[in-house]
This record gives C-alpha cells, sequence and structure tokens, in this order.
C-alpha cells in the first residue's frame, strides 16, 4: 500500500459540479478567488489571456449499501470517464471501482441504511485518476490470497493488478469509518 495524496480542496480553486464534473458558473469573485489561481498568458493580440493553474475535475456520490447499486456506479463512473474523454481507461477503473464498492457493501456497512460514497477526480492537472469509495466501517481492508475453488475475496487482488496505486485513509473530519483509494496514471493521446 502507498501513501496518500489527498484530495482535499482548496478556497480559491475553480469548483466543479459534483455530479457533471464541469467547471461552474464563472463568477465575479475579487482577485483573490480562483481567478488567482491562474497564469497569465500573452496572446497574440498584445492583450493577456488567464488559464486556472487548476484543471481537476471532480464527481461524488452517494448511493445506498445495497449490492443492487453496483450497476448505477458503474454506468455513473463509465459516464463520467467519456465526458472527460478518458474512454481508454473506462474498462479499467469501472472494474477497480465495482470492486471497492462491492468490499464497502458486503464489509464496510451495517445494512441498507448506510451510504457509500464514490469519488472521481483527475488530479495533478490532468495526469492522474483518482477513485476514492468512503464508507462507515473503520476496519481497514486486508488482502488475501483465497484458495482457488472460492468465489470471493479476489477484489483488492483485482484493484492492485488494475491501479497504479492504492491505499485507506482516515474519513472526513465529522464523518465516521474510512477511505479506500486508488489512483491511475493518464498518458496524453495527441
Amino acid at each position: 500500500m502507498g501513501t496518500s495524496r489527498g484530495v482535499a480542496g482548496s478556497l480559491d480553486r475553480p469548483r466543479a459540479d459534483p455530479v457533471t464534473g464541469r467547471a461552474a458558473a464563472p463568477s465575479t469573485a475579487p482577485a483573490d478567488g480562483p481567478a488567482a489561481a491562474a497564469i497569465p498568458v500573452p496572446s497574440s493580440g498584445g492583450g493577456r489571456t488567464v488559464i486556472p493553474l487548476d484543471t481537476r475535475r471532480l464527481f461524488r456520490a452517494e448511493f445506498p449499501a445495497l449490492p443492487d447499486r453496483a450497476a448505477a456506479v458503474r454506468r455513473m463512473v463509465a459516464g463520467h470517464l467519456r465526458d472527460w474523454r478518458l474512454g481508454a481507461v473506462v474498462d479499467h477503473v469501472v472494474l477497480a471501482t465495482n470492486e471497492l464498492f462491492a468490499n464497502a457493501v458486503e464489509h464496510g456497512s451495517a445494512g441498507p441504511a448506510d451510504t457509500v460514497t464514490v469519488t472521481v477526480s483527475l488530479e495533478r492537472f490532468g495526469r492522474e485518476l483518482r477513485v476514492e469509495v468512503a464508507d462507515g466501517s473503520p476496519v481497514i481492508p486486508v488482502a488475501r490470497t483465497p484458495q482457488p475453488t472460492e468465489e470471493s475475496g479476489r477484489g483488492l487482488a483485482i484493484v492492485d493488478d488494475l491501479a497504479a496505486d492504492w491505499g485507506t485513509e482516515p474519513p472526513d473530519p465529522g464523518v465516521r469509518g474510512k477511505k479506500v483509494w486508488f489512483t491511475l496514471p493518464l498518458v496524453a493521446t495527441s
């Protein structure tokens, strides 16, 4: 397991709509807001164009801790990745996210009243994808080696094979449980 890089927000970062992942509507914030986190670049007309420093995209959704919600999680993750033009990684990300969601439902919830939160974000200026699955149990998952005849127990091994790194971290402040995350580097295709 690796160390966590976190996805803590910053007040001076442009925000994305948590459902669509698209940038929020422009605001008339003072110069110490989102505009302060930008690079002025000379344009061909002699003026200056402002390019935001943070190209981060993020969406977060909460689901009931029920096995039949896994299909909705898969559809949501795949849809956002395609919207972000990351179709090449959809299969790997959806499979790894599905495994973490299944583990959260089976091992991290006390029943159908519990919820599981799935967060997908582009980090490091779009060079890395990070997925977090948060549940209400503080019990840290442990990878195991199942017997060949066992039907379960391979979820974390699948995540480990598909992801560049994965691990756990404490929940957000004021929330009980834990987060299990994985990252995947993205390669520019131009």
